[in-house]
């Protein structure tokens, strides 16, 4: 008898695994299952990074670059995979510039976000960078896009709930940071509807920012701005109009996520 392929089932990427949806709902995208991702989906996720978030943070910055660039590395090993869901060649390029950029800046971040104050008086007044924790990102439908979201946060020591737009390429990247050495739980990725998954996360008091990149839709980001504003979330939301993910980022992706700490302490006489 003629032999039947294995048809792929994108699914959820949580706390390192990839499970169905625990609703066992699925859509199709573009001929393929994908996973239909649901409230405890989300929740689950949230339990996944938060139990994440202080070990991936409390790692030296030098690790979480090397981290990085090893997700740059695996990206670029499987760039036909990429390039065959419709990823153009020249923005996998970018996408591992991207990360390897990131990874670059790990080790930086916290001499140019932080530093020595000038006091008066015999004290040292140091001010330093600290991580805001679990971040729900609404992400954009391109490689490149997803990764200008996810990678900013996790080099800074944050944990990541991700709302994919194209599930295919987003779960595909999870399959990457699954080979790669990233921690299970610093990266969860969900696929589904925005508009029925992404007020859940907005209202969830252990979500600590909102990155709202990948909402197109006015009238959706307001109704998660203000869903965020009941637990005084940090929320991040970009200037109307597309995003250029091709030109240089800067910093402010790092430091939208970052807290400041500011310390006092006595100078000996």
């Amino acid at each position: 008898m003629p032999r039947l392929s294995v048809r792929k089932t994108y699914k959820l990427y949580i706390g390192g695994k990839f499970p169905r949806s625990e609703s066992g709902r699925t859509y199709v995208v573009n001929g393929d299952n994908v996973a239909l991702a649901s409230r405890k989906d989300a929740r689950d996720a949230v339990l996944a990074a938060r139990a994440a978030q202080s070990k991936w943070a409390g790692a030296t910055a030098y690790n979480r670059g090397q981290v990085l660039y090893r997700v740059a590395e695996m990206v670029e090993a499987r760039r036909a995979e990429f390039v065959s869901l419709g990823v153009p060649d020249d923005e996998v390029d970018a996408a591992v510039d991207r990360w390897v950029w990131y990874a670059g800046w790990s080790d930086k971040i916290a001499q140019v976000a932080g530093g020595a104050n000038p006091v008066a008086g015999p004290f040292f007044n140091i001010s330093a960078p600290e991580p805001t924790g679990v971040v729900a990102v609404i992400a954009p439908d391109s490689l490149l896009g997803l990764v200008s979201v996810i990678a900013p946060a996790v080099v800074t020591g944050n944990t990541v709930v991700v709302l994919a737009a194209n599930p295919q390429v987003a779960v595909t990247l999870a399959e990457v940071l699954a080979t790669s050495d990233v921690p299970g739980g610093v990266v969860n990725i969900l696929t589904g509807r925005y508009a029925e998954t992404a007020p859940w996360l907005a209202s969830h008091a252990d979500v600590n920012a909102l990155d709202l990149t990948g909402v197109s839709e006015p009238d959706l980001a307001t109704e998660l701005e203000r869903a965020a504003a009941g637990t005084l979330k940090r929320v991040v939301r970009r200037p109307a109009g597309e995003v250029d993910f091709g030109a240089d980022p800067g910093l402010r992706p790092m430091t939208a996520l970052l807290e400041t700490k500011t310390v006092w302490h006595p100078k000996g006489f």
